[in-house]
């Protein structure tokens, strides 16, 4: 029999003065608290409690045993509030993992709020641009870009991912502004190499018209940051996303470029394993990175 439930038992008896007693507190029958009373002296190989028809008393051994049980529970009672209590505070190290340009420009300064409101997790951050395999790599969170399609996996909705034009004036000035998206074939577009097709910008308009552009350009990278500075240096149209142009479109260090016109958003989700009871270390970067990043309620 579990020796736990035995010691639990065995203090209940101890305390309530009977077996019948200890067996109503139970809720079990006074033959099963029995059983759990011989369990115990069986397995010790000595008596515990001296049994009369009215009384039982007990044998010096028993007192001991009594007296350490009571320790031993209390030990457990404490390290089960503990571990309740862990699972009320947020704690600990969280692993995500996000593509580059939206993790550097947007998550980190957002984790830097959610570390000031849990000052008891800390952050491991990946940035790469492939599609994260959560449970083969350790992650717990991750943020995709596209489409999903995981059982394995919860997928919950957060703003699309939005891009833009932009160049720099001086860029503009040299090779002219542009009045439609068909234009761009006759310019230098800045690619990102590992895109399937970086030679076609399929562009949404301000009233919901598409316009497929085949583009060129002598200047590829992979790597969306770089392509900014590509274009900051004169050297072509970047198509790249609102948050990684935002500061340089501010200052005027760059100008938009078809205003209204843009890459078709593409969905993006924060991902994670099915659990069926995470921890609230989990919750809490859930609940906050839906808050943050969520899709806006109209």
């Amino acid at each position: 029999m579990n020796k736990l439930a035995g010691m639990e038992m065995f203090v209940r008896v101890v305390e309530s003065g009977s077996f019948s007693a200890a067996a109503e507190i139970s809720q079990v029958s006074a033959t099963m608290v029995a059983k759990h009373i011989r369990a115990i002296e069986d397995r010790l190989g000595t008596r515990l409690l001296h049994r009369t028809t009215r009384r039982q008393q007990l044998s010096d051994v028993g007192r001991l045993y009594y007296e350490r049980c009571k320790h031993v529970l209390a030990d457990v009672e404490l390290a089960e509030a503990s571990a309740s209590e862990l699972q009320s505070t947020p704690r600990g190290r969280l692993r995500l993992i996000a593509p580059v340009s939206f993790g550097s420009h947007s998550l980190v300064p957002a984790l830097r709020e959610y570390m000031d409101l849990h000052p008891g997790v800390s952050i491991e951050l990946t940035l790469d641009n492939r599609r994260p395999s959560l449970l083969d790599e350790g992650f717990e969170l991750g943020i995709h870009i596209g489409d999903i399609d995981e059982p394995s996996l919860v997928a919950r909705p957060l703003q699309p991912y939005r891009r833009q034009l932009a160049a720099a004036p001086d860029y503009l000035a040299r090779h002219g502004q542009l009045e439609r998206p068909e234009q761009l074939a006759a310019h230098e577009c800045l690619g990102l190499s590992y895109w399937k097709r970086h030679d076609r910008w399929r562009l949404v308009g301000p009233d919901g018209e598409t316009c497929n552009v085949t583009v060129q350009g002598r200047f590829t990278a992979n790597q969306g940051n770089a392509l900014r500075i590509a274009a900051l240096n004169g050297i072509g149209i970047a198509l790249q996303p609102e948050a990684v142009l935002a500061d340089d479109l501010a200052a005027g260090r760059l100008v938009p470029v078809l205003p209204g016109w843009s890459l078709a958003p593409s969905p993006m989700y924060l991902i994670y394993a099915q659990n069926h009871r995470p921890t609230a270390k989990l919750r809490s970067a859930i609940d906050f990175l839906l808050a943050r990043f969520g899709q806006l309620q109209t």
